[in-house]
C-alpha cells in the first residue's frame, strides 16, 4: 500500500509541475489559444525537451516493469526542471482554479490506476490545457457575461458620463495618464488603471472604481487580435475617441498591417458620428486615411487642428507650443522626456481644450505632470547613474522614440540595454535588425539580453558601423545590469522587458 501511494505521488508530481507551468503561460497569453499556440510553437524544446522526455520515460517504464523507476523519474524531473522565479507570477484566480480542476481529471485518474497513460498525459498537458479551456468555456462565458452585464448596468446608470476611448499601437497609456490630469482641472475623471484594456479588464475597472460622481471615463482599448477594439466599442459605447498611432505591433496575432490599421480605426468608426475622434497626423498611416466624420487632427504636421511647434527636447525635459483651431498659441514646459511624450501631450492638450479646459489652465497642468511608469520614465540609480525606463512592450516606433531620447543625453555614457522586440511575426528578426542599425548612432554601448533576438540586433548595430567591442551579449537582465555597472557615469535606456512566455 505504501509503495502504491508513493508511486501515485511520483506519477502526479511531474504532471503538477508541467500543469502549473502551462497554466502560467496560458494566463500570460490572456487565455487566448492563438497567442498560446504561438508560444508553444516557439518553445518546442521546453515542451518536448530531453529534460522532460527522459524522466517521463523512466516513469513509463516504472508503470510497465519496476515501480521504483517512477520515483527515480520524479526525482530526476524535479532536478532538471527547477521552478524559475517569474517576473509576473501565476495568479490563482477563480478561473485558474476551475481550469486546474478540469486539467487534473485525466492525469489523476490515470495515476490512480498506475497506468502508462499517466506520464504521457503529463507530457501532453501543455496542449491539454486548451482542451480543458474549451470544456470550461460555457461556464466561463456565463460568468464573464454576468460581470460584463453588471458593468453595463453601472454605465447605464450614469447617463451624464462622457466615455472617451483611447487606442493606438503605441502612446495610448501615456496619453490616457496625461489626459486624466489635464481634464481633472475641470472634471471628475476616472480612467482604466494600469493596462486594464481588455473587455474583462475594463469590466473590472468599471465595477471596482467607477462612481456616480465621475463625469468622464477614459477607457484604454488594447488589441492583440482582430475584433478586440470593436468588441470594446460595442461594450462601452464611447462618445469620443483618440487614436494615437498605427504601426507594426502584435503582427503575430493580427497577421498583417492592414488588419492592425482597420482594428485601430474601429474606434473612429464608433465615434465619428457622436462626439468625434482625435487622430494623430504624425502617425504616417493615420495621415493617409480618408475621414468622413467628426475628426480633430493633432500633431506637428501641416493640416493639424491642434498643431505643435517650437519643440525643444533635452535630457531634462521638453518645451513646445500648441496652436488651437481658433489661433490661440500657448507655450508649454514639461519634465517629461522625449519627442514621443511631446506628441502624446499635444493629443491630450487637444482633447482637454476641446472639452472646455482653457489653454491658459493647461499650461501649469502640463508643467506638473509626472512620468508614466515604464514609459520613458527617468529614474536615478545613484551618483553618476540614470535610467530611462521604457521597459513596457516595445514596438518599432516606440523603440526609435526611446533611442532618440537616449541620443539627447550628453556628458554620460549612453547605454542601450534591451532583449529586443517580440510579437512581430515573420518580420521580427528584420525589425530587430533595423532597430539595432538605428541605435548604432544613438548609443555608446549596447547590452543585448536575449539569445533569440540579440543576434539580429547585433547585426544591425554592426551594419550601422557600431564597434563590436562595445556590444555585450548575455542571457539575463541581471548580468546585463552588472555589466552596465562597469561603464562608469552612464545613462541606461531599459528598452523593453520580456514577460515570462518569451
Amino acid at each position: 500500500m505504501v509503495i502504491r501511494l508513493l508511486t501515485l505521488l511520483a506519477l502526479l508530481a511531474p504532471a503538477c509541475l508541467i500543469g502549473r507551468r502551462s497554466l502560467h503561460m496560458y494566463q500570460l497569453c490572456s487565455y487566448q489559444d492563438q497567442s498560446y499556440k504561438i508560444y508553444l510553437s516557439q518553445n518546442q524544446k521546453e515542451t518536448f525537451g530531453v529534460n522532460r522526455l527522459l524522466p517521463l520515460a523512466l516513469q513509463l517504464l516504472g508503470t510497465l516493469w519496476w515501480r521504483p523507476l517512477t520515483l527515480i523519474g520524479a526525482a530526476l524531473f524535479a532536478l532538471v526542471n527547477p521552478i524559475k522565479k517569474a517576473k509576473k507570477p501565476l495568479v490563482f484566480t477563480n478561473r485558474v482554479k476551475r481550469l486546474s480542476f478540469t486539467m487534473a481529471v485525466l492525469p489523476v485518474l490515470a495515476g490512480l490506476f498506475l497506468t502508462p497513460l499517466a506520464p504521457l498525459l503529463a507530457l501532453l498537458l501543455p496542449y491539454g490545457i486548451m482542451l480543458a479551456a474549451r470544456v470550461n468555456k460555457p461556464v466561463e462565458d456565463r460568468i464573464s457575461k454576468g460581470y460584463m452585464d453588471d458593468a453595463r448596468r453601472i454605465l447605464s446608470e450614469n447617463p451624464g458620463l462622457t466615455i472617451i476611448g483611447i487606442t493606438g499601437s503605441y502612446g495610448k497609456t501615456s496619453t490616457k495618464y496625461f489626459l486624466k490630469e489635464l481634464l481633472s482641472v475641470k472634471y471628475n475623471v476616472y480612467m482604466t488603471p494600469g493596462n486594464f484594456n481588455t473587455p474583462l479588464g475594463v469590466t473590472r475597472a468599471v465595477r471596482e472604481g467607477l462612481k456616480p460622481t465621475h463625469e468622464i471615463f477614459l477607457c484604454e482599448m488594447g488589441a492583440r487580435h482582430v475584433g478586440d477594439v470593436q468588441e470594446l466599442c460595442d461594450f462601452v459605447h464611447p462618445h469620443m475617441g483618440v487614436v494615437t498611432s498605427v504601426g507594426p505591433q502584435h503582427l503575430e496575432t493580427f497577421g498583417s498591417q492592414d488588419n492592425i490599421t482597420n482594428e485601430k480605426l474601429a474606434l473612429y468608426r464608433a465615434t465619428k458620428d457622436r462626439g468625434g475622434t482625435f487622430v494623430n497626423l504624425d502617425s504616417p498611416i493615420l495621415a493617409q486615411q480618408n475621414y468622413d466624420g467628426k475628426v480633430t487632427r493633432y500633431g506637428t504636421s501641416e493640416g493639424c487642428d491642434y498643431r505643435g511647434g517650437d519643440i525643444r527636447v533635452t535630457a531634462v525635459g521638453s518645451e513646445f507650443t500648441v496652436t488651437s483651431p481658433d489661433g490661440e498659441t500657448a507655450a508649454f514646459k514639461t519634465r517629461l522626456l522625449g519627442p514621443a511624450n511631446v506628441q502624446n501631450l499635444i493629443g491630450a492638450i487637444a482633447v482637454a481644450n476641446r472639452m472646455g479646459v482653457s489653454m491658459k489652465a493647461l499650461v501649469p497642468a502640463v508643467r506638473a505632470l509626472e512620468s508614466v511608469p515604464h514609459r520613458l520614465q527617468l529614474l536615478s540609480g545613484g551618483p553618476g547613474v540614470m535610467y530611462i525606463d521604457d521597459a513596457y512592450n516595445a514596438n518599432p516606433q516606440g523603440a526609435r522614440a526611446a533611442l532618440d531620447t537616449l541620443a539627447l543625453c550628453e556628458g554620460m555614457a549612453r547605454v542601450l540595454l534591451t532583449p529586443g522586440m517580440v510579437e512581430l511575426g515573420e518580420q521580427e528578426q528584420e525589425l530587430n535588425r533595423q532597430m539595432g542599425e538605428y541605435a548604432a548612432a544613438r548609443c555608446d554601448f549596447a547590452i543585448l539580453v536575449d539569445p533569440k533576438r540579440g543576434p539580429a540586433i547585433r547585426q544591425g548595430l554592426l551594419d550601422g558601423g557600431f564597434p563590436a567591442e562595445r556590444i555585450f551579449s548575455t542571457d539575463s537582465l541581471q548580468k546585463g545590469l552588472d555589466h552596465a555597472a562597469t561603464l562608469g557615469t552612464r545613462m541606461v535606456l531599459l528598452l523593453n522587458d520580456l514577460t515570462d512566455q518569451y
